[in-house]
């Protein structure tokens, strides 16, 4: 998994950066290229947890991205959010209470 240039994964929060490791094997398991296009940089909506360090996206926007969606999703559990968005994965650290 590479990281788009200007793109800052130091300040994500211990949590949603212990999900890089996993999400990493997974999509190189299915041979999939990946950028980190995301944290907190950028335009996302108001309450975001980008702006809390708490998310980030991964540019994906073939089909054959679904698999590994799905597989991150089920991998990450229920304290992660994983949305297949049009232009992007994205993945946050949400634990609900």
């Amino acid at each position: 998994m590479y990281i788009k240039f200007g793109v800052d994964i130091s300040r994500l929060n211990r949590e949603i950066r212990r999900s890089l490791p996993l999400v990493s094997r997974l999509l190189n398991k299915h041979k999939c290229l990946a950028v980190i296009s995301s944290t907190y940089e950028g335009n996302h909506d108001a309450g975001s947890l980008h702006y809390s360090n708490d998310a980030y996206d991964i540019s994906a926007t073939e089909p054959r991205y679904r698999p590994v969606f799905v597989e991150i999703k089920g991998k990450l559990g229920k304290k992660y959010d994983v949305v297949f968005k049009p232009t992007h994965i994205h993945i946050e650290y949400d634990p609900k209470q």
